[in-house]
This record gives structure tokens, sequence and C-alpha cells, in this order.
């Protein structure tokens, strides 16, 4: 039912403001007033954590009052300055008791005494476990702190409770740091603050992280957690495995233990267990690249005994392409700097010769290893004969940009070598006979020992043929071999990179200074005979029938 409508003089309707003035002021005033309430909440809970610290300090009834502290730690983690406000506070309280020794049982400690040591340390693996959790937060700050509060516990606990290494250490609050950090749930982030903040920075925390990490490799480990242990162990300096004397330490205490910490020896020995386990299992390719790519500057410097690595480099040889040549530069490494002896590994080398190895994508970092090992001059003149001969061989079927690489690497090795000079000015004996009905080459391409080839007996007449080669680049470059050689080396460097297309545009982009000779009369059909002009049909026409 209608209502009775009033006098509009009494009942006059809000007006909505003309000015947009006060209403903007209105509404900066309302985020004004909601910013100022929660700094204010902030501060009033920055206030109580405080208090509570205070009170727990100041006395055993407020001790109960740490529960209070450790629910806004495990609560709260998503608010994140609550949650971190609390946790500094709970570790400034457990780092004061244990201080003040009131977190250690004493001799004639009466039953309430022991309950009372007995929970808080139970409190303190709870927060612990809260740490822990909190290293896997979103939020990077909140694992930066988190991390920082586990490692000021461990160096508490280490002084003021006096625990043995192996409980403090390899099965205490260290280990289970260890164990999260190794995991998969923390960020590269952490993990990487980790090894520069502690374990490249102090001696002890090194050691007993290699002691914790080899206890954590399970059989068989998780492919994360080795992924996590190769990271871990990369980001380590070669130099530090040579130091002459250790003398960073983050408990003090650790300077005079028994299972010696600060021996280097020891920290050698602790990390090549360490990598023997994790070399010992299935690794995946990617992983196994990874560690033969840091094998000589990252791994053998802590290896007291490098035949250890025999089984692995050899193993990675045989899985072939650029896991072949990664493992050849390990062993290298190691006949070089090492003084290991390897009498295969030429004959390794010389395996890798294949006609793909031209055609492939590690085209170029191949060629830079083999000018690496084949760089001494005291090597046998039939091995490098073997090498040059088979290389020139290969060339004959190998694309324009592979050529360019052979012949001046080539080039290079015969002025390195001069006994092998005799490859390209041998004259045949019987030069009559070979022009009429040529002769066997005495290299034998299926040999595999480069020193049994009979390379050094041949003659480089690739090359000569390579000068006719259809490419002009390819015919110019292989005529050096037959000048003078004046020019002291070829930088492989100028031809590594060079690829088909590139060659090709190189050639496009000239400027023709005289125009090539072509067939001056165009003719009218290519596939067909010409009826119009008998006898002026088309080469093709000529040799094929296209009806």
């Amino acid at each position: 039912m209608p209502g009775v409508i009033g006098d509009t003089s009494t009942t006059k309707k809000r007006k909505r403001s003309q000015d947009p003035a006060p209403a903007t002021d209105i509404t900066r005033n309302g985020k004004a007033r909601k910013t100022e309430k929660s700094a204010s909440r902030s501060a009033i809970l920055g206030e109580e954590i405080l208090l509570l610290e205070s009170q727990i300090l100041e006395s055993r009834r407020h001790y109960n009052k740490i529960t209070t502290l450790l629910a806004y730690c495990q609560d709260d983690a998503a608010q994140g300055k609550k949650s971190l406000t609390a946790a500094v506070a709970l570790c400034r309280v457990f780092c004061r008791l244990m201080a003040m020794g009131n977190m250690s049982k004493p001799r004639q400690a009466s039953e309430n005494e022991t309950m009372i040591v007995q929970w808080l340390r139970s409190q303190l693996e709870s927060y612990k476990e809260t740490l822990l959790d909190l290293l896997a937060a979103p939020d990077p700050g909140m694992q930066s702190t988190a991390l920082t509060l586990l490692m000021r516990l461990l160096k508490e606990e280490s002084e003021s409770l006096h625990l043995a290494p192996e409980n403090n250490w390899r099965d205490g609050t260290f280990a289970s740091l260890v164990s999260k950090i190794a995991g998969s749930d923390v960020t590269d982030v952490i993990r990487e603050e980790f090894v520069e903040k502690y374990l490249k920075s102090y001696d002890d925390v090194r050691y007993y992280g290699f002691i914790c990490l080899s206890d954590l490799y399970g059989d068989p480990p998780s492919e994360a957690v080795t992924d996590n242990l190769i990271f871990i162990l990369g980001a380590f300096d070669p130099e530090i495995a040579s130091k002459s004397s250790l003398d960073s330490f983050y408990v003090s205490e650790n300077r005079q233990a028994k299972n010696k910490p600060s021996n280097l020896t020891m920290h050698r020995k602790q990390a090549q267990e360490l990598w023997l386990k994790i070399l010992k299992t299935d690794l995946t390719k990617s992983q196994r690249k990874s560690i033969l790519n840091m094998m000589a500057p990252q791994i053998t410097p802590w290896f007291n005994r490098l035949e250890f690595l025999m089984d692995f480099l050899t193993d990675s040889f045989a899985a072939g392409g650029s896991m072949s040549l990664a493992a050849l530069t390990g062993l290298f490494h190691l006949m070089q700097e090492k003084n290991l002896d390897y009498p295969q590994f030429y004959h390794k080398l010389y395996s890798l010769l294949s006609p793909e190895i031209l055609h492939s994508k590690h085209r170029s970092r191949f060629f830079r290893l083999l000018d690496t090992f084949l760089a001494s001059t005291h090597l046998p003149a039939a091995l490098v004969a073997s090498f040059i001969k088979r290389l020139a061989r290969l060339a004959l079927n190998a694309p324009p940009s592979g050529i360019v690489v052979v012949i001046p690497w080539i080039y290079n090795l015969l002025r390195n070598h001069p006994t092998c000079t005799f490859m390209i000015h041998r004259k045949a004996e019987y030069s009559a006979a070979l022009t009429a009905e040529g002769m066997d080459d005495p290299f034998d391409m299926h040999e595999s020992d480069p020193m049994a080839t009979n390379a050094i007996e041949s003659s480089l007449w690739e090359i000569c043929t390579l000068q006719s080669h259809y490419h002009p680049n390819v015919a110019t470059i292989a005529k050096i071999i037959s000048a003078q050689f004046t020019k002291q080396a070829y930088n492989l460097e100028d031809f590594l990179d060079h690829t088909y297309l590139q060659m090709l545009s190189t050639e496009l982009s000239k400027e023709v200074k005289k125009p090539p000779v072509i067939e001056y009369d165009i003719p009218k059909r290519i596939f067909f005979q010409n009826h119009d002009a008998p006898g002026k049909d088309s080469l093709l026409v000529r040799l094929w029938d296209f009806s």
C-alpha cells in the first residue's frame, strides 16, 4: 500500500556534492587511517613480542610464554613480518638461555629442574623445525633470515652446551639444515647463499658439510638431490682445495677437535668420498655433462688419488658425441697437469675422427681441443701423420665450412712437425705407371691404431684434389699447401665458426669485376627438342630423352 508523501520541506534528500575534492580527501583520509591502523598494530605487536621476550628472560615463571612466541612463528608464517619478529626474538631467547646455562642439566639437578630443561629443549627443537620450514617460504627475506637464525643457534649450541661434534654437526642442527638445503623444497637462491656465506667462508662448516652431504646421499639417490649436490660442490673455488692452512672457523672449538676439521688432508678426503659416491650412481646425461665440464678446474683438486676418476672418464668416453670430447678433456688435464699415465689417450682421440665429426655441431669445439692435444712437438711423426692423413681423407666428403677448418689446421701441424712435410713433397718412384694405372695408397683408413696406419708413407693427394673444389673459397685455401710455407701459422679461430650460409652470403655479396662467361645463345627449349631450329637442342636433350 503506498505511503503518504510528506512535505518536501521537512524531508530533504542529501545532495551529492558538486566539488569532488572533499570526496577525494575522504578516500585519502580513509586509506591513511587504514595505514595508520596497520602501522599501529605492527608497532603494538612488536612491543608485545619484545615484552614477552623480556619477561621470559627475567624469570622462569614466564617460560610458558615461549609457546606464545612459537605460535606466532608457526601460525603466521604467511604474514611475514609478525613471524620474523617472533622468530628473531625466540633466537635471542634461546641463545641467552643457553649462554646462562639454563638449558644444561646440572649434575645434582632435582626432578623439577630436569623437567624444565627437557621442556626447554623440546621447545628449541620445535623452533628449529619451524625455521627449517621457513627456508621454503615464498619470501626470500624470510628464507635468508631463517638460515641466519639456524646458523646462530648452531654456533651457540656448540659453544654453550658443549655438544660433541658428532651430536651437533653430524646428527643435529647442522645435519637437518644441510638435508633441507640439498632437498627440492628450497630455491637455488638460498642454496647459493648458504654456500657463499658459510661453506666457502668457514673451514669447519665446509668440512662437516662434506660429511653431512655424504651421509645424506642415499642409495639410490633422487635426481633432484643429485642435481643440488652438483650445484653445491660446483660452486666451490678450486683454490680452497690447495690452501696452505685452514684458519677460518665458525665455531672456535673446532680448531682443536679430534676429528681434525682443521686438517686439509681430511677436507680433501671427505670431498673425495662425496664425489666418488656421486660418480658411482646412475647419472643422467645432463648431470654427467655438468660433472665432465667441472672435472679439470673444480673436481680434480679435491682428489688425493686421481686414478679413482679413470673409470668415470672412460665410461663417459664410451657414450660418444660431445660426452667423449668432455671426457678426453678431463683425461688430458690429468695427463698434462697431474702426470697421470694413460697410454690409450691418442688411440681414443683418433677413434673420434669419423665422417660425422665434420658435419657435427660440435665441430668447432672438437678442433679447439684437437689443436691443444696435438700441440706438443714431442709427439711421434707417425702419430701426427695419421691425424693429418685421416682428416685430409675425411675432407673429401665434408661440407665447405668443414674443409676450410681442416686445411689451415693441417698447415699449422705441418709447420710444427717438419718431419711430416714428406707427405707433400713425395714423388712416386714409378711416375709413368702412376700416370697410366694409378697406385694403391699405403694409408690404412680402417686401422684403429694411429701408429700403424702407414700414413707417414703416404701423401696428401687429397689436398691437391680439393684445389679443384667447386667452391672458390675452398679451392683457394687448398692451394696454400702447394705454396711456400712463409706464414708462421694460421689463427684457427678465424675459420672455426664458418657456416655454409655465411660462405654463400659472402660470395653473393662480392662485387663482380668481370662478368662470367655464359652461353651466348639462350635455348628456347631445355628438356625437349627444338623443331624450329634443328641441331640447336640443349645439352640436356642431347644427353637424355625426356619424352
